[in-house]
């Protein structure tokens, strides 16, 4: 647990000094469990974060973009009319708990001073916002509504006394004394750092076993001057943000030494939860809006995945034409030897050098004329199939070649991103149209993801099929350098410039690289060529493109590029 009671702690000082006294100005519920509030503070407009996600809860100030519907939901609209043109009085931390808690002032709708608490639980899949009526202590609204029957401490309904979650008995470990550590810890029980986590308040996992780990196996007296050194660093605001990039991505409010991996050093608490939870989100949002896409999609592929193995079967009983014909004509010359009513007949086979005979199986109900007609008719049609089955074959192939790519591009899609993959398999026919598609304006140009290389180019990426028709054949200058990963899906991306410099096409490439099936992977090959080399097959599915006269570079995927060049 990283966002413990410590770095709640570390990130409420932060917020004091980023957004204290400041007016907030505008808010927005992007997502069902995240509120973006713009607060002017200290002459600039900061973007707070708050979030009561189940999985990335956590309140901080951010420099990501985030996508406001068209419609604000009711838990907005009750947050705007309550809470813009007020003032942040005070921000607070509720003891050691992942609570933060925002005083604001401001006048009600007949002008009265009016106090309000806007209060942040980041407890997991428990996390809330709820907003208090100071005075009353009476709840307005939370983004989250739990009823009695849902939880019997407490109820968080519209009118209802704000209560607080239940206490945990446990030490102060700001309060802490080396006695104090002593006596809350048996030695003789081991697993000390699990102790620690169940004696004091506002302890993560982590932090004990920072403690433990710096301790080492020394005198008892050793593990509490650990435990107070790193208290200590929480106490005097020593802070320093670290991203630690081992088996899996761990951030704390300081370095870690305990977890091995490759540490980053950011200069604020916020920057580092932008970096961590970068796309983390909206993937887990897209996964829930595209889920029956993808499930739909993955159906599609494994039906033309089996179909290719049921023609592949049909294709080697085609095969046997060549057979066919032999038995039809050793029948037709060998008339006089068969009879209506025998099931089979043995005549010499005149293609065998060594003279053999061969038994030619006979349907008993048919004259020998029609049993020779019949072994021609399944020579016909199989022949006939070999032709039919190896054009279906190649069809089903390209079929889930499509399929393939746009399971990528779900992968690193947006929420806009998914809606327009969905509009394109109703195009497709894949799905049938909904009604409210019917209304929706079909001819607006798609919006392209925008970068800038490190030599101030821009370089446009196309995320779903749409995007990628519409960059590569119309909004591209013919002259301009166009990159694909080689033989991988992944996205077309446009550098806008005749003559990049190696730089930008080398961050171009990581661009492609990353966004395309070989994400994970290192030593990714992006093609690159002119966009006048690049066209598109009369007939081909949405996204699919040959080209030529490319030259190959080789790059490895890297988040951090990525994120640093996008506008």
């Amino acid at each position: 647990m990283s966002f413990d009671g410590l770095f709640t702690r570390a990130m409420t000082k932060e917020l004091k000094d980023g957004v204290m006294n400041g007016r907030i100005n505008k808010i927005h519920q992007p997502y069902k469990n995240e509120i973006i509030m713009i607060v002017r503070a200290n002459g600039k407009n900061h973007k707070l974060l708050l979030s009561a996600h189940p999985s990335y809860s956590r309140v901080q100030i951010t420099q990501e973009d985030y996508e406001n519907p068209s419609v604000p939901p009711m838990f907005c609209m009750l947050l705007r009319k309550h809470l813009e043109g007020y003032f942040i009085e005070d921000i607070k931390q509720s003891g050691l708990d992942r609570m933060i808690v925002f005083e604001v002032k401001g006048r009600n709708e007949i002008g009265d001073v009016s106090y309000k608490q806007l209060i942040i639980e980041i407890m997991g899949r428990h996390s809330n916002i709820i907003l208090v009526d100071k005075g009353r202590n009476m709840i307005l609204d939370s983004i989250k509504h739990i009823s009695p029957s849902m939880n019997t401490h407490r109820t968080v309904l519209p009118g209802h006394e704000y209560v607080m979650p239940p206490k945990q008995d446990k030490r102060n470990p700001l309060e802490a004394t080396s006695e104090d550590v002593l006596r809350a810890l048996d030695f003789n029980a081991g697993k000390l750092d699990k102790q620690i986590v169940h004696s004091f308040a506002g302890i993560s996992p982590l932090f004990a076993k920072e403690v433990t780990y710096h301790a080492g196996l020394g005198k008892q007296s050793e593990i509490a001057q650990s435990f107070l050194d790193l208290v200590r660093k929480s106490k005097e605001n020593q802070v320093s943000p670290t991203l630690i990039m081992g088996e899996k991505e761990i951030f704390y409010w300081t370095s870690l030494e305990h977890v091995e991996g490759e540490k980053l050093a950011f200069s604020s608490l916020s920057e580092l939860l932008d970096r961590f939870f970068y796309q983390k989100a909206a993937r887990d949002r897209v996964k829930q809006q595209g889920n029956d896409l993808e499930r739909f999609i993955r159906n599609e592929r494994d039906k033309n995945v089996n179909k290719i193995e049921k023609l592949k079967q049909t294709l080697k009983d085609a095969e046997q034409a060549d057979r066919f014909q032999l038995l039809g004509e050793l029948l037709t010359s060998n008339l006089y030897a068969v009879e209506r009513g025998m099931t089979e007949v043995s005549v010499a086979n005149y293609y065998d050098e060594d003279g053999g005979s061969i038994t030619i199986p006979l349907n008993p109900q048919k004259s020998p004329s029609e049993n020779a007609q019949l072994y021609f008719s399944r020579y016909q049609k199989a022949k006939n199939a070999i032709d039919i089955v190896n054009e279906q074959i190649e069809k089903a192939e390209e079929e889930i070649i499509y399929l393939e790519r746009l399971l990528q591009q779900l992968e690193s899609a947006s929420t806009k991103d998914v809606e327009e993959i969905r509009e394109e398999l109703e195009e497709e026919g894949y799905l049938r149209a909904r009604k409210q598609t019917k209304k929706k304006k079909s001819n607006g140009k798609p919006v392209l993801e925008s970068y800038t290389s490190s030599d101030g180019i821009q370089i446009l990426v196309g995320k779903n099929n749409k995007q990628n028709d519409y960059l590569t054949n119309k909004s591209a200058g013919r002259d301009e350098i166009w990159l694909h990963t080689k033989d991988i899906p992944g996205s077309h991306v446009v550098i806008k410039s005749n003559d990049p410099s190696e730089q930008t096409i080398k961050e171009a490439a990581n661009i492609a690289a990353y966004f395309s099936k070989a994400r994970e992977s290192s030593s990714v090959p992006v093609d690159f060529t002119t966009v006048r080399q690049v066209k598109k097959p009369k007939g081909a599915k949405p996204g699919f493109v040959i080209y030529e006269g490319q030259q190959t570079v080789y790059v490895t995927p890297d988040m951090d590029l990525v994120r640093s060049l996008k506008d």
